[in-house]
């Protein structure tokens, strides 16, 4: 039977967990080289049973295993090194990591994103320390007690997969996905040269040069990307590609001395653009927050009066980085707008699209990012409204050169010139970092799997999950919307109590109010229910914060997160 079959379907009542109880737990600890006595692991195969046992007066393991090669024997007979375990996956440890895998299976992807589950078992740090073996040791530990704490880590992890899970600009766990991520960690590759990874760097030039199709850049997505750890990273090139185009000489001289070269984003842009800006050695004081209008898009007079004052004290625009989704509201910016002002003051512009870049897949939503195609260069994360795992963040430009010519170094010991293949599938040396996974695979098989079209039925799904919620939370009495129409599938909201219900819409009610969300968030976490963020912006107290990514979600869930929060609320 397969482990999904085991598990409930419906809402959350109580957690399938039994209570925990440390006393009733093993206490004795066996390292891998004394195991006495035979341990037989049925594996997912019944076909597959490893069987490990001691052997008199050595170390040797003796395996019984479909594949007997003496080639997986790497540990030796020195008995100095009795306890130590090679780094390579003998035929002995085969049973191992099935049996890991099986509990991986049926703990975290299956019964830890089951309606019925906790989307977290919740401990203070204190007791959690008390809970959890967190100590490292001299000697190794038992198999039984690595899966014993593989078992613990899932159980007390909050399970991001989860359908409740609404915390984050990411959720879900993906099928697909999960296995990429997988094969890519068996796999271990580093993606800087064609010769360690020649399938990864084929994949990434396709699924970049797609992706830059769909962005819309001329000549048929013509330019450059890259797979980055993170929309941050991603950011942060953008700010190194503007700074070598239009000073290409800091590459070498660095930014002393020279007219000073200011970057302008939204006050709601992600935080991001000014923690890049300062590690770049730009500060922070160059960073202009330009201000948004009542739905949280970056207004343009602002932004043309905050570029002139700029001409008048002769400095240099740089670069404006727009949103595409802020963090909080779900904004767009208005991209051809922001364009028009960039081609006219000569200066990059960027789009971070970490969050929204997903609604590019869907026909009915993409109209949102209407002028992305006219960006220098995109930040797009597939981890977040496409539901990839995490990391899968990329950074797109229009301008096939510029990475290259803004981070080579030609370091002779990884990228000589004079190989046997074609070196510039090399694409290490126009990164920032040496070694980098292949976040590639799991977007390219989810692709392959899903195909473009089942992207688009997925994002719609969210989209629609985000405006049923918003009709709903329309009709009940003590819900508030703070964005009356919502762009993306962010909805922020309060709830109002029936305590307060009643009362002046004054200071002492805004202050009550700015109290609700914590004490409401603190009572789903110790209850396991439901996971939703909270945030004040500027004058406004804490309001809810819905975030949906996971297209699994369906009507009924979205009547679940209102009586919830309802429920949990009505005291207070």
């Amino acid at each position: 039977m397969l482990a999904s079959e085991n598990f409930p379907t419906h809402h959350f009542k109580n957690s399938i967990y039994k209570p925990y109880n440390g006393a009733n737990q093993s206490t004795h600890v066996e390292d891998l080289a004394s195991v006495s006595k035979t341990l037989t692991l049925n594996t997912s195969s019944s076909s597959d049973t490893v069987v490990i046992e001691k052997l008199s007066n050595n170390n040797k393991i003796n395996t019984t295993n479909n594949n007997n090669n003496n080639n997986n024997n790497c540990n030796g007979n020195d008995n100095a090194l009795s306890s130590f375990v090679a780094s390579h996956p003998a035929a002995e440890f085969e049973g191992f990591i099935r049996a890991c895998v099986d509990e991986i299976i049926q703990l975290a992807v299956f019964q830890g994103t089951n309606r019925s589950s906790k989307v977290v078992e919740w401990h203070e740090p204190a007791e959690l320390r008390q809970l959890f073996d967190f100590e490292l040791r001299n000697k190794g530990e038992s198999q039984d007690k690595l899966r014993q704490l593989l078992r613990e880590t899932i159980r007390f992890s909050v399970k991001t997969g989860h359908p409740y899970f609404i915390n984050q600009l990411y959720s879900g766990v993906d099928p697909y996905a999960l296995v990429g991520q997988w094969l890519t960690d068996a796999l271990n590759p580093s993606v800087y040269t064609y010769e360690v990874a020649p399938v990864f760097t084929l994949m990434e030039e396709q699924v970049l040069a797609e992706m830059r199709r769909i962005v819309g850049f001329p000549d048929n997505g013509h330019g450059d990307g890259i797979f980055c750890p993170g929309g941050s990273i991603a950011n942060g090139y953008a700010i190194s590609c503007a700074r070598h185009k239009y000073s290409p000489e800091s590459k070498t001289k660095g930014l002393f001395g020279a007219k000073p070269l200011i970057i302008f984003t939204s006050e709601d842009a992600h935080y991001s653009v000014e923690k890049l800006a300062m590690f770049m050695g730009f500060g922070s004081e160059h960073v202009r927050k330009i201000a948004t209008n009542e739905l949280g898009k970056m207004r343009l007079d602002d932004l043309e009066k905050q570029i002139q004052l700029c001409l008048d004290n002769n400095w240099q625009p740089l670069m404006v980085s727009a949103t595409a989704g802020t963090t909080v509201l779900g904004a767009f910016d208005e991209l051809t707008g922001i364009s028009e002002l960039c081609r006219k003051h000569n200066m990059w512009m960027h789009v971070d699209a970490a969050w929204g870049g997903g609604a590019l897949m869907s026909k009915k939503y993409r109209h949102l990012l209407n002028g992305i195609e006219r960006a220098d260069s995109v930040t797009w994360n597939p981890h977040k409204l496409l539901s990839a795992s995490q990391q899968c963040s990329t950074f797109l430009t229009r301008h096939s050169q510029i990475l290259g010519q803004s981070h080579s170094t030609n370091a002779t010991y990884l990228f000589q010139k004079d190989k046997f293949y074609d070196t510039s599938y090399d694409t290490g040396d126009k990164h920032i970092q040496c070694g980098r996974r292949a976040d590639v695979f799991k977007f390219w098989f989810m692709w392959k799997a899903k195909g473009s079209k089942g992207f688009e039925a997925h994002v719609e799904q969210v989209f629609s999950m985000a405006e049923f919620f918003t009709a709903k939370l329309r009709e009940r009495p003590g819900f508030e919307l703070v964005m009356d129409h919502p762009e993306c599938t962010n909805i922020t909201f309060w709830y109002v109590p029936p305590s307060i219900r009643q009362m002046e819409r004054n200071q002492e009610f805004y202050d009550k109010l700015h109290k609700v969300a914590p004490k409401v968030k603190e009572a789903m976490i110790k209850k396991g229910s439901m996971m939703i963020t909270y945030q004040p912006l500027r004058k406004l107290p804490n309001f809810f914060r819905l975030v949906l990514q996971n297209s699994c979600l369906e009507e009924s869930d979205m009547i679940y997160f209102l009586n919830e929060i309802e429920s949990l609320a009505q005291k207070l």
